[in-house]
């Protein structure tokens, strides 16, 4: 059943992923794309977009949407549910170790075991926020290539204007504009960004 499928599939993607939202997204590609088949590559995208410019954190936004999409086919209150079960999912790991490392915190958190599995960790989350940078990017102005087996590469598909974006979004980001040499902040550079995409691909369709 979907429902179960949704809980369980987030679960285990909850339970296996360090690092948080972004460290997630290549357990979500490879379960709801390849796996489950529940969305397209482009549906991610759109999804993860969508999902970094709402309250929320990206992780579970993405569960919801995607357990509401896939819960929809048995109507509005599938939707509902199987945002729910997606949702629920994706926390109940989380939920479950903090409650637990809560309970022996003291104990063993100066342990050496502790402690190097702490710095151990850390490269692997670096990698997968990385793989998950290099992937999306590449879906976006590549749209012709095929990740998997790295084929398929057609610079008549570049996207040229997406790149664009990327770059005038990541220099928006480290200006320090005015006397106190502020940066931009997060929200007006998301706003900034959507405006661009409505004009450029919406109004003007490039």
């Amino acid at each position: 059943m979907i429902f179960l499928s949704l809980f369980w599939s987030f679960f285990k993607i909850g339970l296996f992923t360090i690092g948080g939202g972004y460290s997630m997204i290549p357990m979500i590609e490879d379960t709801a794309i390849n796996a489950m088949g529940w969305l397209t590559r482009e549906e991610l995208l759109d999804f993860i977009g969508v999902a970094e410019s709402t309250p929320g954190p990206l992780a579970i936004n993405l569960a919801t949407f995607i357990g509401s999409m896939q819960g929809a086919e048995y109507g509005a209150f599938g939707s509902i549910l199987g945002a729910v079960c997606a949702t629920l999912g994706v926390v109940a790991p989380s939920f479950i170790i903090i409650l637990i490392v809560a309970i022996v915190f003291e104990k063993f958190m100066n342990t050496a075991g502790v402690q190097g599995f702490f710095y151990g960790v850390r490269p692997v989350v670096v990698g997968l926020v990385a793989a998950s940078t290099v992937s999306l990017g590449i879906a976006i102005i590549f749209p012709l290539m095929d990740l998997t087996y790295f084929s398929a590469l057609s610079a008549e598909k570049f996207d040229w204007v997406s790149l664009l974006l990327i770059a005038l979004m990541f220099v928006l980001g480290y200006l320090r504009l005015g006397k106190a040499k502020k940066k931009l902040h997060p929200i007006l550079l998301v706003l900034i960004s959507a405006g661009l995409g409505i004009l450029l691909f919406g109004v003007c369709g490039l």
